[in-house]
């Protein structure tokens, strides 16, 4: 490990010293002129991957392209699995920054630039429920621990090795911590240590794993950006970060991608991963069909369909709404269901109604936003709706953003 920090740090001290440069304007100016901002990241549910409809999404990402966005340039991504590629890269400036959900670290300071936090994470050791449940350090000792290599996991368990000489791990090279919980899952791993955002993200996807104690105080994430004399990329990085901070995009991005983790259920999770298997197959096409019609996303569809309902057609609330997507009989004669607990129905009038509560929504929303407030109508009513960003806008927020409306 110290070798590899060693031959980083000299890289990036030999690029300070080159003699010659092809271009001497500042990056920044290079950027804009290009028209390319290059980042690199990894490939995790934190950082950068793929959508349902192989739309790029993730935090880091999400930020990048806004920042792209602010500088005017497209956003050109590179991914890789391997933090000792990150790091080289963005020395080597090979790469303008590295956006993946980097720890800042003393020892990562001597060989780049960290940009003011994103967000602040822990670093959990992890286990699977039922079993032994690490409570310290000294119970990590003399078991199978695992964690991502040149982590900054890794570099935290060097430090704890001067108090605990007895403790040792497994630094895995080709997997990243989002498939070390699947180990885990399976026992091949006793024990592993995950990032506490990684964790809450994938929580649902691994609903045995549970968190024995946290091994770190909050540390930082940030942008990594090469040790180079030209800082003018870095500082406008640094300062549209601050910017998003004050104005709240920040807030809005960290909330569209984490709210959900604070409702996770155990069981309510088991029984949604069995739905899926057991119950969502006989209306998949239905929800594919009616969302087509309406220009809408049928997973979406399919989420208010398991979230009104649990795809059971034959639901009846106290209230007296009825069948898969629960209407309303006002609601049903309006959109012309004549049978509420007919699935197929059911799920043409929500698809339509869905879409009905998005088109009478004011322009001055827009995407996100605007499909969770829809989101809203759809289960307490637009008038609650209303009521609700009047309440915002008296309360010194934005009525136009989900996250003061909600």
């Amino acid at each position: 490990m110290l070798k590899l920090f060693q031959y980083l740090l000299a890289v990036a001290v030999a690029i300070l010293l080159l003699p010659g440069c092809v271009d001497r304007s500042p990056m920044l100016e290079q950027v804009k002129r290009d028209g390319t901002l290059t980042i690199i990241t990894r490939n995790a549910s934190t950082t950068y991957y793929e959508d349902h409809s192989g739309r790029p999404a993730g935090v880091e990402y999400e930020l990048a392209r806004l920042f792209a966005d602010h500088l005017g340039v497209k956003l050109q991504v590179e991914v890789t699995h391997s933090l000792k590629d990150i790091f080289t890269k963005v020395a080597r400036q090979e790469v303008h920054f590295a956006a993946a959900g980097l720890t800042v670290t003393e020892v990562r300071k001597n060989w780049v630039r960290f940009t003011p936090s994103i967000q602040a994470v822990t670093q959990q050791v992890v286990y699977k429920s039922g079993y032994k449940k690490p409570k310290s350090v000294s119970d990590l000792t003399n078991t199978h621990l695992e964690v991502v290599a040149h982590s900054s996991h890794s570099e935290h368990l060097a430090n704890l090795k001067e108090f605990h000489p007895q403790l040792t791990w497994i630094e895995n090279h080709k997997l990243e911590n989002e498939e070390l919980l699947d180990l885990v899952t399976k026992q091949l791993v006793d024990y592993a240590i995950i990032d506490s955002n990684e964790l809450a993200i994938n929580k649902h996807l691994y609903p045995e794993i549970s968190v024995g104690f946290n091994i770190s105080k909050p540390e930082p994430l940030a942008w990594a950006f090469p040790l180079s004399q030209d800082t003018s990329l870095y500082d406008e990085a640094s300062q549209f970060i601050s910017a998003i901070k004050k104005n709240g995009v920040l807030a809005e991005v960290l909330e569209r991608n984490y709210s959900h983790i604070q409702q996770f259920d155990h069981v309510g999770t088991l029984t949604f991963l069995e739905h899926v298997q057991t119950r969502l197959p006989e209306y998949e096409e239905a929800f594919r069909e009616a969302a087509k019609q309406n220009d809408l996303d049928w997973l979406l569809l399919a989420a208010i369909g398991y979230q009104e309902s649990h795809w059971n057609a034959n639901a009846v609330s106290p209230t007296g709404v009825k069948g898969l997507m629960m209407l309303t009989r006002h609601t049903a004669d309006y959109l012309g269901v004549s049978n509420r607990r007919d699935p197929f129905q059911s799920i043409q009038g929500g698809a339509k109604y869905i879409r009905l509560m998005y088109e009478r929504l004011p322009k001055s929303i827009t995407d996100p936003d605007r499909m969770w407030m829809a989101l809203a109508s759809y289960n307490v009513g637009i008038g609650h709706l209303r009521d609700a960003r009047k309440i915002t806008a008296w309360r010194k927020g934005n009525l136009n953003k989900w996250v003061d409306v909600k």
